[in-house]
């Protein structure tokens, strides 16, 4: 069974969701502070970690910060429905996904099922890759490098950088980013792909002419500059 963390600090809606995660196939442990969770999701074997930005005294986003400090676990954040702050700061960190609450625990387990397919290692030969200049691919190790440097990639940041590498020098739609990256359709104002592939930007850092390697196109997308 897949093991799922679930950080929450409501135990009600923990059991809820606990419950029907169950019947989903999936094997959860519960935690309710934002302290504990950090520490189970790095001692854990866990495929999984769904993590609330709203707890008392060692919040969401804290716990984030100490798991990404050590671990690149899928992270699926659940945030105040309407708060772009906390989704902004969230994905900026590193999570793979939110879900704005309320949600519905079919949502919940669609959006945790997306992430999970997109975490997992291509069925492609070991020796493929993927090269377009100084940077490199490897699908099946999931890993990547940038003139001979490793990149610190979540899962989704990863996806997003191999769809502009297979398609380097055009332009791929916010559209087919979102449904190819996170594995879901486009919402109208969501900022997930920006903040990602802003993360993303930072590490390739800048072209000779002082441009960004990954080149947002107005109206269009993305693409990743060729030279």
């Amino acid at each position: 069974m897949t093991r799922v963390l679930l950080v929450d600090d409501d135990r009600e809606l923990s059991a809820l969701l606990s419950e029907y995660l169950s019947h989903e196939g999936f094997e959860v442990t519960a935690c309710y502070d934002g302290a504990s969770g950090a520490e189970a999701a790095l001692d854990g074997d866990f495929a999984i970690v769904i993590l609330d930005v709203m707890m008392p005294h060692v919040s969401g986003v804290e716990a984030l910060r100490r798991i990404r400090a050590q671990s690149r676990i899928p992270v699926l954040m659940l945030t105040a429905k309407g708060d772009d702050v906390d989704r902004i700061v969230g994905l900026e960190m590193g999570a793979d996904d939110y879900v704005p609450k309320p949600c519905t625990p079919r949502e919940l387990v669609a959006r945790m099922r997306a992430i999970l397919r997109r975490s997992q290692p291509e069925p492609v030969p070991s020796t493929e890759k993927i090269k377009v200049g100084g940077l490199v691919l490897w699908p099946q190790r999931r890993s990547a490098q940038w003139n001979g440097r490793p990149l610190s990639l979540t899962g989704t940041e990863f996806n997003l950088l191999r769809i502009l590498a297979l398609n380097a020098g055009q332009v791929v739609s916010r559209k087919e980013l979102s449904e190819q990256g996170l594995g879901r359709t486009l919402a109208r104002f969501d900022r997930s792909i920006d903040v990602h592939l802003s993360s993303v930007r930072q590490q390739l850092g800048t072209t000779p002419d002082g441009r960004s390697w990954i080149q947002a196109v107005r109206g269009q997308g993305y693409q990743l500059v060729t030279m």
